[in-house]
């Protein structure tokens, strides 16, 4: 009977808060605004949001016809759920008031509260701090979505509602906080993450690989895309949107911004002819489906250094991702694990090399804000930051994520019934079919 009212959450959320202060009206600091600054990041913001609508695309087109509307709506939905989220709590737990470098305080900007009147914030400091929390949102946005593929065609709709909810309050938020914000653990250790590599696809590579642990093969585990060129256009979409993802990290229209676009293209495109390239040495044909994995991989890997590296050693960044993660994604095939779309040996595996070799390839001569260069510069103090950083960032998302998995599963089962799941997820969860 509680599921019944699972969907209800969020809005009764919003009911229980709404009587908070309203923010006020516009006066943030006009002087520092850079219009320029303010014109690309609005932007940036919309090139993000059309990766989620992208992933779903790129998603659906490669699970079974009966689950290709499900497994969608899992990526549209993260837009609606995680965007509430953020406007009452999120940006204040990710950017509020540190508590400890681990979290932020989740009053600082309630319900965006202040965030109108508030100046701008410290790293971003020629653009309004609204466009701030509306571009970091987006990242919120997506990183829940990400995790879908794992446990695609087998996950009830309710469950997935919840758990969504409870890893953007528990796993994303903590992460962001201490990885961006000046006074975070690990932005204060030394980590360098650009776009994402560690807030967004490592800690959804490893939630996806406690997921697929979690709930466990599917009852028949075949793998039938039903639509490839839906993927190639969620893989075009992604492409497209991961310019704002990581060039708009740059908070401006600047030199920086053209250093990451420029990053992401090459990185993405040697990832991409890597991968179909591996393929055809272990004597498979070249496929559109490698092509399209393997451009991802290789803007997954890209992400945390798209800032911080020349492009030569992008090249390298894109290569090196792309033949780990097809070894990886080879060896899951043999083993037991039902990662559906591989979510683990794409963005997991490609998240935590580019981090790596973020700590290998960094350097001051491309971001002045490097201040330690990497193991190829002849320095080792980044490159040890960042392999220790990665044990605890791996430790606390997959722990995490499996602890949050088994309290979902205690107020609503995860898992569909054997005979749901045979009928398709389409069907019975949202009484559609393509």
């Amino acid at each position: 009977m509680k599921s019944k009212f699972l969907p209800l959450l969020p809005l009764a959320i919003l009911l229980v808060l709404g009587f908070a202060t309203p923010a006020g009206s516009t006066t943030a600091n006009p002087a520092t605004i850079d219009a320029a600054d303010t014109a690309w990041m609005l932007t940036a913001t919309a090139f993000v949001l059309i990766m989620t609508p992208g992933l779903a695309f790129f998603y659906g087109g490669m699970v079974n016809k009966k689950n290709v509307l499900s497994t969608m709506l899992q990526s549209f939905i993260s837009m609606v759920i995680v965007t509430m989220l953020w406007v009452v709590v999120g940006f204040s737990l990710s950017f509020g008031q540190s508590q400890g470098g681990v979290i932020g305080n989740p009053s600082t900007f309630f319900m965006m509260r202040g965030v109108l009147e508030s100046k701008t914030w410290t790293l971003a400091a020629s653009i309004p701090l609204l466009l701030f929390a509306f571009f970091q949102l987006k990242f919120a946005i997506i990183t829940p979505a990400l995790i879908t593929g794992a446990f695609a065609e087998r996950i009830r709709f309710r469950s997935y509602l919840l758990f969504i909810c409870l890893f953007s309050l528990f796993i994303y938020c903590p992460l962001a906080h201490a990885t961006w914000h000046p006074d975070g653990i690990l932005f204060k250790y030394g980590v360098l993450d650009f776009a994402g590599g560690t807030v967004v696809h490592m800690s959804a590579g490893w939630a996806a690989l406690a997921s697929a642990l979690y709930m466990k093969r599917r009852s028949d585990p075949a793998h039938n895309p039903a639509r490839i060129t839906y993927v190639l256009l969620g893989t075009g979409l992604l492409w497209f949107g991961w310019f704002g993802f990581n060039a708009g990290s740059s908070f401006g229209a600047n030199a920086l911004a053209t250093t990451a676009l420029a990053t992401t293209t090459t990185a993405s495109a040697a990832a991409a002819l890597a991968w179909i390239s591996f393929d055809v040495i272990r004597g498979r044909k070249p496929s559109a489906m490698g092509t399209c994995i393997g451009v991802v991989v290789g803007l997954v890997a890209i992400t945390p250094a798209a800032g911080f590296v020349s492009i030569p050693h992008s090249i390298i960044i894109g290569i090196v991702s792309s033949v780990v993660s097809n070894l990886v994604v080879e060896f899951r095939t043999r083993t037991s694990v039902d990662d559906t779309l591989d979510v683990f040996p794409c963005h997991g595996v490609g998240g935590i090399v580019g981090m790596i070799l973020t700590g290998v390839f960094a350097s001051n001569k491309i971001n002045p804000a490097v201040v330690d260069n990497g193991l190829f510069f002849g320095e080792t103090k980044l490159f040890v930051t960042h392999m220790v950083a990665l044990v605890g960032v791996s430790v606390f998302a997959f722990g995490g994520t499996f602890i949050l998995l088994k309290i979902t599963d205690l107020v609503t089962p995860l898992r569909v019934n054997s005979n749901d799941e045979a009928a398709g997820l389409d069907l019975t969860q949202h009484g559609e079919k393509l």
